[in-house]
Order: structure tokens, then sequence, then C-alpha cells
């Protein structure tokens, strides 16, 4: 049984998401397992990740319209403390996942034909973003 762990920095722009599928692969790549499970969890309280399609950026668009609506930026939340957009960056945050498991098959990742994982972004403003991944297998 092999287990393989790295950090992965995401660098983003903003609200939106993030396609980081093959940076993820690299580190299954890395990690010499033919069959397993890779585990990705993001380190932040204002972001998420999330597998969706990723050949049409319509759905990506109406996922972050929908979350607005969900979501929305307000002056009537207490937690302020990093402008408009904190809380709803948690409460966004606290509905949608913080990890993503994902089979390892002939070594590499098993996504659909339309799958990817990506980090979205619940904030206005640029941020770093760790994402701690974990391969385990033979």
């Amino acid at each position: 049984m092999k287990i393989h762990n790295d950090v992965i920095e995401v660098r983003t722009k903003g609200r939106g998401f993030y396609d980081v599928t093959r940076e993820v692969a690299r580190v299954v790549g890395a990690a010499g397992v033919g069959q397993g499970l890779c585990t990705v969890f993001v380190q932040h309280t204002s972001a998420s990740l999330v597998i969706q399609e990723n050949a049409d950026p319509a759905v990506l668009r109406d996922l972050e319209k929908w979350m607005s609506r969900l979501a929305p930026e307000s002056d009537t939340y207490e937690h302020d403390d990093e402008g408009p957009d904190d809380m709803p960056a948690h409460l966004r945050g606290a509905i949608t996942r913080t990890s993503e498991s994902i089979p390892v098959i002939d070594g590499r990742l098993c996504f659909g034909t339309w799958q990817a994982l990506y980090v979205w972004e619940h904030r206005r403003h640029p941020h770093t973003r760790r994402l701690a991944v974990s391969v385990i297998g033979q």
C-alpha cells in the first residue's frame, strides 16, 4: 500500500471556478498508484470544491448565478470583517464541499467524459488557495 501527500496552491482572480484537474492528476501520477483513491481537501472556509461539467461553460455560469441568489451580498450580516462578500462566502462554503474523493484506476483519475474538478472561489478578490491532496492505493 502506498500513501502519497502533496499540497497544490491555486491562485484565483476572484469569484468563479478554477479547473484543477490537471494539477491533481499530476499528483496522482507522482504517487505511482495504479488502483486507489485520491482525496482533495481545500484548506479554506470561503472556497470549496466541486466536480462539474467541463464541456459547456454555461453550466458554471448558471451555478454561480444560482449561488448568488442563494447567498447574496448584503449589509445585513453580522460578520463582515473583510467586506460585504465575507459572510456570503462562508455561507457558500457551508453548503458546498470542502473535499472530494476520486477513484484512481490504471494510474489515472476516474472522471466521467464531461467531468472536471474545480476550486469554487467564493470571494470577489484574488486569493491563494491551498489544496491538500492524498493518494492511497497500490
